[in-house]
């Protein structure tokens, strides 16, 4: 089975004596039915963003991949948007606020729009 997911289901939690099953594929991330938030994987999110050129993009790029709780990012100068994936159990909105301060280190009129 080269390529092709397993497909399971799973009782996520028991909410007011009812049970809540998810159906998941083994290669994705699960989601909590109450809190939204996925377990298991590592979060990813994607941020509208302001910068200038290419160049300050890939600064951009380089100065998120070094924050602490940032596993991985990219940032599209064409699209203006930047995809962060999360180290486990980070704080997402003290990441990005620390991402914020690294990128305007390097670019100063850049912006990443968290809200």
């Amino acid at each position: 089975m080269a390529g092709s997911a397993k497909r399971g289901t799973i009782r996520s939690d028991i909410f007011c004596s009812k049970i809540i099953y998810a159906s998941f594929t083994w290669n994705q991330a699960m989601l909590c039915p109450v809190s939204g938030q996925r377990k298991g994987k590592n979060m990813k999110k994607t941020y509208k963003i302001d910068v200038d050129c290419a160049n300050c993009a890939n600064l951009m790029e380089e100065a998120a991949k070094k924050t602490e709780g940032v596993k991985d990012c990219s940032v599209s100068f064409m699209t203006l948007k930047m995809k962060v994936e999360f180290e486990d159990g980070a704080d997402v909105a003290a990441v990005m606020k620390k991402v914020r301060d690294n990128c305007k280190k390097v670019e100063d009129d850049c912006e990443i729009f968290l809200d």
